[in-house]
Parts: structure tokens; sequence; C-alpha cells
């Protein structure tokens, strides 16, 4: 069976507005590139790594002794392999990501469970949660598997899996325990969260049983004391003031509400993901496009990411993933650019931030991502979320490890999409893209730089639009078309080009790069003094920031010169490792600053980093 990018099989109808490219589709540069050939050589392709995942289930109830979660490993992180093969093709990528779904499938029990729980302890803790990434961790692998028979045994044991839930589990039903009484954890919101991979096994198999328990998941509500999805409907609830306020389990069921939409056409189920994404946005998304400034938890971070008076871990890379997750299915449903916006924020700013590339040591183990991502005077590297030793060895592991593959493969893979009318461009990457209506070749430095050159080799001679994604942060923008400045419309965030393209065609975009001010007091008029007084600066879509290592005094107050609302700045030469360094003008001289993701990346040295600058003014 043939498989489209959402796991759906290949001719089934959807209500989306753009479309992945077939994978292999863009060779890609510059340094989401480099993050993810880092991650995939420092993860993705370690045999040894997957054996210890699928070591956890062969061995056996290996989470009774904690109700842990050592069992998500291995989804999370086959969803993140799958991913980042989507974008390459890589074949010794392939050939892991397939070894280890045929090591997985060996681990099924008697009852059909692929599970870290004995039957003693199941339905505690973490259990459904990991079944959950077992479910989908194949779901994804179905996505890019070239092995017929393989196919359909991984489908079989997603079915099995289901098959033990629904038997298992319910809502409200006789001799079966409700979805969120089967963990002691957030009110059974993380156990809820399996709704996503239930509702893509309904699209894959057409099984209406699927169907029918993924709405009794809908039914309980995502809480056991509050109806979370009601909320959302009616769209007054902040997630900051729900009961449960865990960031990444919810966002992770909001993504099932969003397959649900797909397979239903209810739009009612559309609101509520709809709805949730702009409260999130505006009640707990950072300056760095991540959330949950007292660790991780849905906190109203929007006012408290310039309060000093919590400096403990925050913002959790698993956070930060699944909204970058969560924005790219609403992507793909709406094609409104602004949910490209807020991806391109995340992954340049938290998500790159947190590859950890120079290897930086955690208790004596180098992992590849750090699970953290501050804001305020500190510094990198302080844990690692999710922490667990592995049984049977003495490695370690942790969630935000396990997640960040779909984060750094995910950029890349949806950078140029597909819509009806033509090409969507959401992220300016150098390199070479092929399409069904023409290859693309982009020279940029961008986000360093303002200018996008993209040139055309048309393979139809009919006429097809040019969609290329304005930043809502971006002033003003300029189009080029061979030299010729060329006006055009906006739709959705895109600016609309649609003609007879020639071989050769160039397009040039050129964005307002200038740094942006934003006060803290603007955010928050309410704000006491401690936190009123801090300034961010944003540069294009990259957060500017200040480093102890750069020989920076991060307690002295600094008084921006701005002009409404730009800072006063002239162009420095980096200063290595920094990407981008900047000369911002103050009334007591000149500083540098650099992009927030260089910021702090030697972890060794304790110096702090932050992003929200003391103001002087």
């Amino acid at each position: 069976m043939e498989y489209t990018s959402s796991g759906n099989p290949a001719d089934k109808k959807t209500p989306d507005r753009l479309f992945a490219l077939p994978p292999g589709s863009a060779a890609f540069g510059g340094p989401m590139i480099e993050a993810l050939d880092f991650v995939k050589k420092k993860s993705l392709l370690d045999p040894k790594l997957w054996a210890l995942f699928v070591q956890q289930f062969r061995l056996g109830g290996v989470d009774d002794i904690d109700y842990g979660w050592r069992g998500e490993y291995w989804g999370k992180m086959v969803r993140g392999a799958c991913i980042t093969y989507g974008y390459n093709r890589d074949a010794a990528l392939y050939r892991q990501i397939e070894a280890t779904v045929r090591d997985l499938l060996t681990t099924e029990d008697r009852f059909g469970r692929i599970s870290t729980y004995s039957i003693t302890s199941e339905f505690h803790g973490w259990d459904v949660w990991c079944r959950k990434y077992v479910m989908l961790g194949l779901e994804y692998f179905l996505e890019i598997c070239d092995d017929r028979n393989l196919s359909y045994m991984a489908l079989a044991a997603i079915k099995k899996q289901a098959d033990y839930l629904i038997a298992k589990t319910g809502c409200r039903e006789v001799g079966k325990i409700n979805i969120t009484y089967t963990s002691e954890w957030w009110e059974g919101l993380n156990a809820s969260s399996v709704l996503e991979p239930v509702v893509k096994l309904y699209a894959l198999t057409g099984d209406e049983k699927y169907l029918e328990y993924a709405n009794k998941i809908v039914a309980c509500g995502g809480m056991r004391s509050f109806d979370m999805f009601k909320a959302a409907l009616e769209g007054k609830t902040a997630p900051y003031e729900m009961p449960v306020t865990k960031a990444y389990e919810m966002m992770s069921n909001f993504e099932g509400i969003i397959e649900l939409y797909r397979v239903t056409g209810n739009e009612d189920l559309k609101t509520m993901a709809l709805n949730f994404a702009e409260l999130v946005q505006k009640t707990d998304i950072t300056v760095i496009g991540s959330a949950g400034t007292t660790h991780e938890l849905f906190d109203h971070s929007a006012v408290r990411q310039f309060n000093p008076a919590f400096r403990g871990i925050m913002q959790e890379t698993c956070v930060t993933v699944t909204w970058m997750k969560f924005c790219l299915q609403l992507l793909r449903l709406t094609g409104d650019a602004k949910y490209a916006d807020r991806i391109e924020i995340s992954a340049y700013n938290a998500l790159l931030g947190a590859v950890n590339f120079n290897e930086n040591p955690y208790e004596g183990e180098v992992f590849a991502f750090d699970s953290y991502s501050p804001l305020l005077s500190s510094v990198r590297g302080l844990a690692v979320g999710g922490y667990k030793t592995l049984a049977g060895t003495s490695k370690h592991w942790g969630c935000c490890v396990a997640i960040g593959a779909a984060g750094t493969g995910l950029f890349p893979r949806y950078a140029v999409m597909k819509n009806s009318r033509g090409i969507a461009v959401n992220f300016y990457i150098g390199g070479s893209v092929k399409t069904d209506f023409a290859e693309l070749d982009v020279r940029t430095s961008y986000p360093y730089g303002d200018t996008v050159t993209i040139t055309a080799d048309p393979k139809t001679d009919e006429a097809f639009g040019m969609f290329l994604r304005i930043p809502s942060w971006s002033a003003s923008a300029e189009i080029y078309i061979n030299g010729v400045k060329t006006a055009f419309g906006v739709e959705n965030g895109y600016a609309a080009i649609v003609r007879k393209w020639q071989k050769c065609d160039i397009i040039t975009l050129k964005l307002d790069m200038r740094t942006r001010v934003v006060h803290a007091a603007d955010i928050d008029p309410d704000a006491d003094k401690n936190s009123a007084n801090h300034v961010a600066l944003l540069k294009g879509p990259l957060v500017l920031a200040r480093d102890e290592a750069m020989g920076h005094d991060l307690e002295t107050p600094l008084s921006i010169i701005e002009k409404d609302g730009f800072a006063a700045e002239k162009e420095t030469a980096n200063i290595p490792p920094a990407r981008l360094t900047t000369c911002i003008e103050t009334k007591t001289g000149p500083i540098k600053v650099c992009d927030y993701a260089s910021c702090g990346q030697d972890w060794r040295n304790g110096k702090r980093m932050t992003a929200w600058i003391i103001s002087g003014e």
C-alpha cells in the first residue's frame, strides 16, 4: 500500500491545504542540516542504542519498578528517524530503522502487547503513553516501508496493541477502565494522548471500532476532573488555567484532535485545535518559541518569561518539538503561513540552541540534545529531561534526547511543500528542491542575511504558483523577478506569484531584517519592576542574546538606542562560535550580541547567557 506523509492511504481524501513532497526531494545546507547530520550520527545510526531500546521490551516489566517511561524512547526515536529519512532518503538510516522494527516485533507477548509493563502493573504510570509511542513509531515506519510483508506485520502489531486497549479501557463502560484512570500522573492526560495513533490506525484500516474508541477517548475529556476538549471548543480557558498544565502531553492530545478532524470532517474538532493553538501562542509561547518557564508546565509563560524569580529548569525540548509538530499539523491543515512563522522561531532558537554540538557531558555521558532552554541569566545543560537508566545496562537516556530528531528532521522535510496550485516555500534554506512543477535552486544566507534568491527550472508549460512565505515580523518585503521589481498579492501569509515560468527565471526576495526591540512592559503592563525592566532583541526569526563567555556583564542595565521600535546597530564580523554577531548601540557605547542558539554552548565553563536584557531606561 502507498502511504502519504500523514500516514493515510494515498487515495484517502483529506482536508489539508499543503502537502509534503516525496521523500528525498530536497538537498539543503546550513545550520539546521548540520544539526540533522549531527543527530543522525550521534543517535539515529547507532545500532547498539537501538538494541538497548528494544531490550527494554524484551526484558519485560522494566517500568514496573518506578512506573516509568522507558517504553517511550523507541517510538520517539523511530518517529524522528522516519521524518529524517523523509528528508534525505539515507539508505543506511533506512536499514537501521527497518532492522529495529523487525527487532521490536519479536518482543510481542502472548497477549499481543508490546509493553515495558507487566500484566500485573499495566495501566499505571506511563504504560499507555509508552504504548502510544510504540504504535506511532510503527505508523511512521509504514510511511517509508518498502517491504510489503513487513508493512503487514507492522500493521498487525499496531492493531493488536489497539485491540488490547479497546478490550480493557474506554470511557464510563462497565468492566473497563476509564482512559483517564490508566495513569496516576496528570489526571490521565498522558494516557489520553493515545488518541493520535488510534485515529491514524482508523485512517489506515477503515475499521470503525478504532474510530469509536477514539471518540470515547475524546468523550473522557483528556483529564479526570476537567473536559479540556470542551474548553478548547469554547476557546475561553487558557491552557495554564486548566487543572492539569503539563504542556507536552496536552499538545499531544490536540495533535490527535487534528487527526480525528481529518477522518471525520467534524468542524468542532477543527475549532478545538485552532482555538487551543491560539491560546497557547497568546499566553505561553516565549520569544524563543517554547513554553513552560517553570519546569515543563504551561504557566502563562508569555508574561513570566522575563520574571527573574525562577531560575530552575524551563522550556523543555519536548515542549519545543511538540509545539513545532502541532504547528506543522495546522500548517498542513490550513495553509496559513503564521504556523510556519512559529515553527521557524522555535527551530532557530529553542531547538537549534538545544543541539549539543560541543558534546558536553552530563554525568559522564554525552547526549545529542540539551533538555532545557534558559531565558534569564542562566546556563545550559542543567538537567536531562526524563532521565532514566536503561534496564540491563548502566547507560541512561531521556525524553528530550529521544524527541529531538523529530524537530531537526521536520524543519527541512517541510521547508518546501505543494498545494493545488503550485509550490509553497515555508522556510528559506539554501539548496535544491525537486517538485512536479519545477526544480528550484535556492541561494541564501538566511536567517543571518535578508536576501533569498530562487532560480526556477519549470517542468510544465502551464502557469503555476510560487507561494513565498512573508514572515509576519518583516515590516516590508520586496520581490524581483529577473531583476525587475514585481508587485504581488498576499494569500494566507504567502506572496502569491502565478505565471508561466521560464527556464532560469530568478526570483529575489528581500526581507526587513532590522533588529526589533521588544519591551517586557508592552507584553505585560502589570509586570512588577524586576520584570518590566527587560527588553529582547529580535533580528528576523532570531533572538539576539548576551553571553558571559563573550565578556558580557549581564547584570549591568543597558539603555538601547532605538527608533520606531528598531535598535540602532551596525554589522560586525562574527565572533566564533556564534553564527551571527551584531553590534547594538546603547547610551553608554556599543555592545555585541549574538544569536541565541550560539550562546552558552560550552556548558562546562559555567558561563551564563540571557535572552532578556536588563534595560536601564
